[in-house]
């Protein structure tokens, strides 16, 4: 339907991010669609990142002592984010120790012991 400066709503012709959201859409409940609309900026594996990050967040709100899931789903998030930005071994060090720290920091909190040194 046309607005008042006769344009049609909606992302421009060839544009692909109205697939990427119904793709992911079936798999995600509204607010991490919302949650995932604001993480996607950039096209290529940076929507998964997005993703990965979203159901990770997700995952500990709503289920805190799955800790496989926690950990496949952060190892899958390291693994994106090194093929991203192509890192180094000792720059994928760091990256694992960074995200460790981040779920004790979330975890210890929550008073999740399997995550705690």
């Amino acid at each position: 339907m046309p607005t008042k400066a006769g344009r049609k709503r909606g992302a421009p012709r060839g544009n692909e991010s109205a697939k990427k959201s119904d793709f992911y859409s079936k798999v995600l409940d509204e607010a991490e669609r919302l949650d995932f609309e604001l993480a996607a900026g950039v096209d290529g594996i940076d929507d998964e990142i997005a993703l990965i990050r979203v159901k990770i967040k997700s995952i500990l709100e709503k289920d805190p002592e799955n800790i496989s899931l926690i950990m496949q789903a952060t190892s899958a998030l390291e693994r994106l984010v090194k093929t991203r930005f192509n890192i180094t071994k000792e720059q994928r060090k760091g990256l694992k120790e960074a995200i460790g720290n981040v779920l004790r920091d979330i975890a210890v909190p929550l008073g999740i012991a399997a995550i705690q040194k």
